[in-house]
């Protein structure tokens, strides 16, 4: 099924976030008189995502003696709630979201505990290809629990239909290969962009300034995409020309992500997503009860310059806020909840009983190889060589603390850009100027 996790973050939640995180700058975090204890005690997991299966945690508390209450907020909700009980030195759970794009907000504000405190994270590191997104100068504040990375699909029903015998490897090959399905009629809108003033489209073209060759920040935080020549702004014209050529439906301009994968690609009104989530193939296009394209979809290594591009990351982890009250607890928790048997088991290795409905696919390598070894990831082989050799961090340092606002910008200057409000140019000079002053701390 597809994954709710993976909806679009409204704007309301991260203006939220942001004002009280400003707050939590003053305030910082600290140790509450936490419980050592990890048996015998009862911890608070708060994630947005339904709880995996009973018999699982009763299992986890039969072996540990640590039981577990799970809560399942939606992601504007949950973010809100964990700044606002940081903010005010309170409790909120023991075990709570670290959303890859909030990183550098919560290692500055130290409102989570180190997990290298409780863990062996180095030893985690070569299991965990994206364990590199949730590390801040120099601590690891989440573990991720799944695997998630922007991939390209493609209908490959639609390009044989149009008369391509070979999947493109270069961007200029797969526009070229788009406008000829449009040509040939096999679709009138061959490519997905979700136009619409949200995080989706900043993400879209975060993967996109990647396939040109490209990074959207350096280490500082200073934009690397301000000239014409850079690939950010490649990324952006190319992007706004897909549309005005109409290889992108008109009414994208307010379309969002989720909304394009689900009644677009999913329905076989466009040819190929090239920023989707790894995971939709088995949990959405292959789903009869969601799809009129089954079987017809598939991955492909994103398209680059002269070959195939990385795969920029966006991954849900886990963490320890320092206000828990059973921090070990909680920790001996999230190393049973990310072990690679639990994450098989989630996937659907060992049958529907064990599996996770609101999981999309293992964080560690091990459980993905395992999984494409049984036959229980569709598109497995192409997956688990994109987790392990493709799939980067969108902020090799983290995300920047500033980063609400920071999308915000892209968002909503590349929107601007698509309906025709203002050129590309005044776009990607707005979110660089943008950029600038929140680097600078102003």
């Amino acid at each position: 099924m597809f994954s709710p996790r993976r909806n679009v973050r409204l704007t309301a939640g991260i203006a939220v976030l942001s004002s009280l995180a400003l707050l939590g700058t003053a305030c910082g975090g600290g140790d509450s008189g936490a419980s050592q204890e990890t048996t015998g005690v009862t911890i608070n997991v708060t994630l947005g995502a339904a709880s995996p299966p009973q018999a699982a945690l009763e299992a986890f508390t039969k072996s540990t003696g640590i039981k577990v209450n799970w809560t399942n907020l939606d992601w504007d909700s949950l973010q809100t709630k964990i700044a606002a009980a940081a903010t005010a030195k309170t409790y909120f759970a023991d075990a709570t979201d670290v959303d890859w794009s909030r990183v550098g907000q919560l290692g500055k504000l130290n409102w989570f505990y180190p997990m290298e405190k409780y863990l062996d994270t180095k030893k985690l590191t070569s299991d965990m290809p994206q364990l590199s997104s949730f590390t801040t100068d120099g601590h690891v504040v989440g573990i991720p629990y799944d695997a998630s990375f922007l991939v390209a699909t493609v209908n490959k029903k639609m390009f044989a239909d149009a008369g391509v015998t070979s999947m493109p490897t270069t961007i200029a090959q797969y526009t070229q290969d788009l406008k000829q399905i449009k040509a040939k009629g096999a679709v009138q809108y061959p490519l997905n962009i979700p136009f619409a003033a949200a995080e989706g489209l900043s993400t879209y073209w975060y993967q996109t300034t990647a396939a040109f060759g490209g990074k959207v920040l350096d280490e500082k935080g200073k934009p690397q995409f301000a000239s014409r020549g850079s690939a950010g702004y490649k990324a952006a014209q190319w992007m706004v020309d897909a549309l005005k050529q109409g290889l992108v439906a008109p009414g994208n301009i307010n379309v969002t992500d989720s909304q394009g994968q689900q009644t677009l690609m999913a329905h076989g009104q466009t040819a190929s997503v090239f920023g989707d989530y790894s995971g939709n193939v088995g949990s959405l296009y292959d789903v009869p009860e969601s799809s009129t394209v089954v079987h017809q979809v598939g991955y492909l290594p994103t398209p680059g310059v002269s070959g195939p591009g990385p795969n920029m990351s966006n991954p849900d982890g886990i963490g320890i806020p320092v206000n828990a009250k059973y921090p070990k607890a909680a920790a001996k928790f999230i190393e049973w909840f990310t072990s690679a048997e639990n994450q098989a088991d989630f996937a659907g290795l060992n049958g529907p009983d064990k599996a996770w409905k609101s999981y999309n696919m293992p964080s560690r390598l091990s459980a993905v190889e395992q999984l494409n070894k049984n036959g229980n990831i569709i598109g497995g082989d192409t997956l688990a060589s994109l987790l392990k050799d493709q799939a980067r961090p969108v902020f090799p340092g983290g995300a920047p603390k500033w980063y609400p606002e920071f999308s915000t910008a892209v968002y909503t200057n590349l929107h601007a850009a698509a309906t025709g409000a203002m050129s590309v140019d005044t776009a990607i000079k707005t979110i660089a100027g943008t950029t600038d002053r929140l680097a600078s701390g102003q």
